[in-house]
């Protein structure tokens, strides 16, 4: 039991260092998302533009009060942008705004990537895209009213 307990450690110990991101990596990967929501408070639209792959996909499951049925609600990149560009960010007020970024995991050259933005939370996924770490998808939930 023992050797079987070895041999796991060291394989896993040794596959963990094989795909092991470097310190650059975390720190792109970071300043993507802060591009993304830093960006969407201030209303730079070249900020957001920086973060974003242009084939974006944002979307949110809502549930129809009235029906109870879900529906999915979705954003492409230029509506982010220009959503930024109009100010959208800029109406959160500045005491609810919260940008913790949370690296949930990477491989290789794709990541998964936490966001509490306060009124929110976006689950990013994040891949090294030409050489540039940019955000592919997010889904995202608002935050429970809290009274």
């Amino acid at each position: 039991m023992k050797k079987i307990i070895l041999a796991c450690a060291l394989l896993c110990g040794s596959s963990a260092h094989a795909f092991a991101q470097s310190a650059a990596d975390s720190a792109a990967i970071k300043a993507a998302a802060l591009d993304y929501i830093e960006g969407w408070y201030a209303g730079d639209a070249a900020r957001m533009e920086r973060a974003l792959h242009p084939e974006l996909a944002k979307r949110n499951v809502q549930s129809d009060p009235a029906s109870g049925r879900s529906r999915l609600t979705q954003m492409s990149a230029l509506t982010l942008i220009n959503g930024t560009r109009a100010g959208g960010g800029k109406e959160v007020p500045a005491a609810s705004r919260r940008t913790d970024v949370r690296i949930l995991d990477i491989y290789e050259k794709t990541a998964s990537v936490r966001v509490d933005a306060g009124g929110w939370i976006d689950y990013m996924h994040i891949a090294k895209y030409a050489g540039q770490w940019k955000i592919i998808n997010v889904l995202w939930e608002n935050a429970p009213s809290r009274p």
